[in-house]
């Protein structure tokens, strides 16, 4: 990882002072780094140990942090990892600027790996991201989404990055086919586990622990699991509080509604469906051959579960 973050901080420079500036502020905000953590990891799992391995976890880095900057703008969000978003520091137009930057970075920096695949692994995966930020736009404010809708939307936002990211280490390390799916298929229920268990702690967190603002998502009118799964077992006048705060994107109700996600057992639904997609995970490992970075690759599941921002 300290290979990265050089190669991050180097990648970074630009002759325009204010695209370093947002970027760096971003960056050094800190973060889990999950995805070019899972680069590193199945790499190694399989063997690899090229150069190439520490460029390409940059560049997942990049887009990451590219759409957190858009993320950001879009949500009108005030506070990321427990500091003012770049967009509350800097203003919109700077952050969706220096997100385009990230990206168009990122998009050079792949060009390092000379090979067709990998580029199209990243641009395909860029594409549905963007696709999924789409999507969520589209279903703000519809307490009407069910689970598969849902699912879509963070398979798509969040998940396929993740996926991106496993991935690839199998293309850098040359896997079978077989090996390549296992590992993309570890990615992509991973990071959807990550995503519910990120939805669950809006209405079951410490503001100050997660570094962001809780009842962000009612607000921004986003139908996620524990209201869904509340809605569904809530009875009349609960499911009519929770559908009317969706709609109309409004927190003036939130401790009424975080007692009755809590009440409904939502969010012991939610964490068993996360829980089942940790399983998944985890069933991909039989794929790859056993040492000590496919023992990380097999604790991960389990301690996302557990985290508590």
């Amino acid at each position: 990882m300290r290979e990265v973050d050089a190669v991050i901080a180097r990648r970074l420079d630009s002759g325009v002072p204010l695209v370093a500036e947002v970027s760096r502020y971003i960056i050094s905000a800190g973060g889990k780094r999950l995805r070019p953590a899972l680069l590193l990891l199945v790499s190694g799992a399989l063997g690899f140990r090229g150069e190439q391995r520490f460029n390409l976890a940059a560049v997942v880095e990049f887009i990451h942090t590219a759409t957190l900057l858009h993320d950001d703008v879009v949500d009108g969000s005030t506070l990321r990892r427990g500091r003012a978003t770049a967009n509350q520091n800097f203003g919109n137009p700077a952050s969706v600027l220096v997100g385009d930057f990230l990206y168009s970075r990122a998009f050079q920096m792949m060009l390092d790996a000379r090979d067709m695949r990998v580029m199209e692994i990243l641009a395909e995966a860029t594409n549905v991201i963007a696709e999924g930020e789409v999507l969520q736009l589209m279903n703000m404010h519809d307490a009407s989404l069910d689970e598969e809708a849902y699912l879509r939307v963070i398979r798509s936002k969040t998940a396929k990055l993740f996926e991106a990211s496993t991935r690839l280490a199998a293309v850098l390390a040359r896997s079978s086919p077989e090996v390549e799916r296992a590992c993309a298929d570890y990615g992509q229920a991973l990071g959807t586990a990550f995503q519910v268990i990120d939805d669950v702690l809006d209405y079951d967190g410490d503001a100050e622990e997660m570094g962001k603002n809780l009842g962000d998502d009612l607000r921004e009118g986003k139908t996620t699991l524990p209201l869904i799964a509340a809605m569904h077992r809530a009875t009349g006048p609960d499911r009519d509080l929770i559908r009317r705060a969706i709609e109309e994107g409004t927190i003036d109700n939130l401790d009424a509604i975080v007692r009755i996600v809590r009440a409904t057992g939502a969010l012991e639904v939610a964490r068993a469906a996360a829980s089942s997609e940790a399983q998944r995970a985890i069933d991909c490992l039989a794929a790859l051959p056993r040492n000590e970075h496919s023992e990380g690759l097999l604790q991960l599941p389990s301690s996302l579960l557990e985290r508590r921002h």
